[in-house]
């Protein structure tokens, strides 16, 4: 029997063949998907891609807050719109290079969740939601006023260059932001199976214990923030590329409630739900923004308006098709995505008996 002898044995990626086969076979399929969807499908499929490689950096990062920690976070899109500003701001503006720019934009959104992580350490529940949720919309009013940021004007992204490669289209742009992507998951899977991770999980479970077992509440509460801010600005320094041009509206309320959305229909306090929430999350919302054009339904859509509601509202019927299938996952499997596979992995491992 193969026992572990050190809690760092967790960490290793690769503990049977079965693992490194899909995991080969996982980064064979993301290679060759843009020639996949450039033959086959549309191009459209590359930047959807893109979206979701940058939302399951921001969900890793909430999953390790809130599903980790057990500390609520509405403010992300806050740390979100403060990470693409602040790298546009530092190439266009201060002629940084792309890799620099996007490291300090990362940072900067860290010490802003430093910050805010520090009334974490006497609000929880609801109390720290509202503060989270005043946070994300401050940020947002204050950079719609500050002229050096485009006020309501926004800003527009310089070419996205990285020595002599021009990332000038979503196929190229593709694999950065894939490759950041799949770091970023194996950080977030080690730091979860390391003394960090741990002290995050006792916090969760039970704060007034863990901190009678000696750990430091003051620490990991603001370190779970920090680190929880530092992923959202790197994913929203890598927005900022995907759009070509931003402006505060874009990071509202709305884009808060997205992000915990995807962690938890995904599942909470799990790598593969985080993951799992941002592709069916992103994916289904940019689908139902065009509603009317999906087969079938959008055809069954236009001629229920033309009866009992407005044309020109029926596409707003998009939030109420995404809302019913959020209540749905949550109310047949609360825990998520991640339950669903927990349960097939259950049923086939005992099948047929």
């Amino acid at each position: 029997m193969d026992m572990k002898r050190d809690y760092y044995e967790d960490v290793a990626i690769f503990t049977s063949r079965w693992i490194i086969f899909w995991f080969c076979a996982l980064i064979l399929g993301l290679a060759l998907f843009p020639f996949i969807a450039d033959k086959f499908l549309k191009t459209y499929y590359v930047y959807v891609a893109n979206c979701i490689a940058v939302n399951i950096i921001v969900a890793m990062g909430l999953n390790l807050l809130v599903g980790y920690t057990g500390q609520i976070s509405l403010g992300h899109a806050g740390f979100f719109a403060i990470g693409a500003y602040a790298t546009i701001v530092f190439m266009a503006k201060l002629g940084l290079p792309f890799v620099v720019s996007l490291f300090l934009a990362a940072s900067l959104s860290a010490l802003f969740g430093f910050l805010l992580g520090l009334p974490a350490l006497r609000l929880e529940g609801p109390y720290l939601s509202i503060a989270t949720l005043g946070f994300g919309l401050t940020v947002t009013q204050i950079i719609g006023r500050v002229e050096y940021f485009g006020g309501r004007q926004g800003l527009h992204a310089p070419e996205l260059v990285i020595g002599p490669l021009h990332l000038d289209s979503d196929i190229s742009r593709y694999y950065l932001f894939v490759l950041i992507a799949v770091l970023v998951c194996l950080f977030a899977r080690n730091l979860v199976k390391t003394k960090v991770g741990r002290a995050f999980i006792a916090i969760r479970d039970a704060d007034i214990a863990a901190e009678t077992m000696g750990v430091n509440l003051t620490l990991y509460k603001t370190l779970a923030f920090a680190v929880s801010a530092f992923l959202a600005g790197l994913a929203g320094g890598l927005y900022a590329f995907i759009l070509g041009y931003i402006e505060p509206e874009i990071f509202n309320m709305l884009m808060s409630i997205m992000f915990l959305a995807m962690v938890v229909v995904g599942g909470l306090g799990s790598i593969f739900g985080a993951i799992a929430g941002a592709v069916l999350l992103t994916w289904l919302d940019l689908t139902l923004r065009n509603i009317l054009e999906v087969p079938f339904l959008g055809e069954w859509l236009k001629v229920m308006s033309r009866s009992w509601f407005s044309i020109t509202g029926v596409s707003n019927i998009q939030y109420i098709v995404f809302g019913s299938i959020m209540v749905l996952i949550m109310m047949f499997e609360p825990l998520g995505i991640y339950g669903l596979w927990l349960r097939m992995k259950k049923y086939w491992k005992t099948w047929p008996f």
